[in-house]
């Protein structure tokens, strides 16, 4: 798993932080089916993706790894994309009132959890969210979350808010660094820029780091991913067999692997 997680790492590393394309260019007799998805998602579905095209080598998949916010706001100012995977309900809650989004498509379909995570070695000592807390008020630390408009942030605030603390009390003080998305939440961790973060579950997976804490559902709030087929697909019957795999259990069993787990009711 470790050796899997390192060399996705360092694909990861060599691509564009936005785009990821799944088998390069598409060929003439090849359909492109572009996906927008959480960042927190850019592993597992690169792992995925090499399975669906070696199984059908027609279909070109393209990736947008970003916040969940961001490709929502890029969707409704008319960035072109097939398929949408949220990491908060929010967001597509909000492209389906818009009527961006192709109707009876749209499927909850995974959860995560979210992680308190530490660099190696943990030079603080943060081991829970009481430790966690006992360090924010102190002053003498730094901890990531992601800005309020991503997911992997309202999940951080809504986490601080269980404990009494407010995010902008607290980065008024300096102890907090934002990010743009979980994925630099992650990085910050990982290069021990900061003394701890909380990113989800598989994030933490997929960037090797300690986990200190996991937050409860009533402390954080449930994380459910759900996905749909945009309106203005260009490639519809494409896109929707893509997300019919993504829920199927040959897909299931490399989220799971990842740290995701299926959508209980």
């Amino acid at each position: 798993m470790k050796k899997k997680l390192a060399f996705l790492l360092a694909v990861l590393a060599l691509v564009t932080p936005l785009i990821l394309p799944g088998c390069g260019q598409a060929s003439d007799d090849e359909t492109e089916i572009i996906v927008f998805a959480a960042a927190s998602m850019a592993g597992v579905l690169t792992e995925i993706a090499g399975i669906y095209q070696d199984e059908n080598p027609d279909v070109n998949l393209i990736f947008n790894f970003d916040s969940s916010g961001t490709l929502r706001t890029q969707i409704q100012e008319g960035a072109q994309a097939d398929l949408f995977v949220s990491a908060a309900t929010r967001e597509m809650d909000q492209l389906e009132e818009g009527g961006f989004v192709q109707p009876g498509t749209r499927v909850d379909f995974l959860e995560n959890q979210t992680v308190l995570v530490v660099p190696d070695n943990n030079p603080r000592g943060i081991e829970s969210f009481a430790d966690m807390v006992e360090a924010l008020l102190s002053g003498d630390v730094l901890m990531a979350m992601g800005n309020m408009d991503v997911p992997a942030g309202r999940y951080a605030q809504e986490i601080l808010l269980y404990f009494g603390l407010d995010h902008a009390e607290l980065a008024a003080t300096g102890v907090i660094s934002y990010a743009s998305n979980v994925r630099e939440v992650a990085l910050q961790v990982r290069e021990a820029s900061v003394d701890m973060g909380i990113v989800y579950l598989t994030d933490a997976v997929d960037h090797n780091l300690t986990v200190a804490d996991i937050a409860a559902p009533e402390i954080s709030g449930r994380v459910i991913y759900p996905a749909a087929v945009l309106n203005d697909s260009q490639n519809p019957k494409e896109a929707r067999d893509f997300l019919d795999f993504l829920v199927g259990d040959t897909a299931m069993e490399v989220f799971v692997a990842w740290g995701f787990s299926p959508f209980a009711q």
